[in-house]
């Protein structure tokens, strides 16, 4: 079971927000979430609102830069250190990020989720509300994660 994780890399449209606006039910889980670990939010901002969006909460948001979003994401979590990191995503370029954390959770959401990711994460939920429980409520991620 992963007891040290540290950080939880959350991409943006498509996990957390639907049309580049944050999901309404975040609002509250986010400042739970921000008490026990560190948040990063990662992502192309396909919408140019993820900064406006995010204003409000204790979080880091890294505008993606790069031609390659994929390996932009991998080389985030590698730079926080892997072995620490939780990584929620849905789409083709979270792939790797899911593969490299310590945990890799797929969340097939409003906008459904690729079967890349599907099958490099560790979990796959239905919602973000229920990824992020996980680390609310921690049993639940041990009973999924037991061995």
């Amino acid at each position: 079971m992963h007891t040290n994780i540290k950080y939880i890399v959350l991409d943006y449209n498509g996990t957390i927000a639907k049309d580049g606006v944050l999901k309404e039910e975040l609002r509250s889980l986010l400042p739970l979430l921000a008490q026990k670990y560190t948040l990063h939010v990662i992502t192309a901002d396909t919408f140019g609102s993820v900064k406006n969006e995010l204003k409000d909460f204790d979080l880091h948001v890294k505008v993606l830069q790069s031609e390659n979003h994929t390996l932009e994401k991998e080389a985030y979590i590698s730079g926080l250190d892997a072995s620490e990191c939780a990584a929620i995503g849905n789409g083709n370029n979270d792939m790797k990020m899911l593969q490299k954390a310590a945990i890799g959770i797929c969340v097939m959401g409003d906008e459904g989720c690729s079967t890349k990711s599907l099958f490099a994460s560790d979990i796959v939920c239905k919602s973000i509300s229920e990824a992020l429980e996980l680390f609310i409520y921690p049993k639940r991620l041990r009973a999924t994660l037991r061995v």
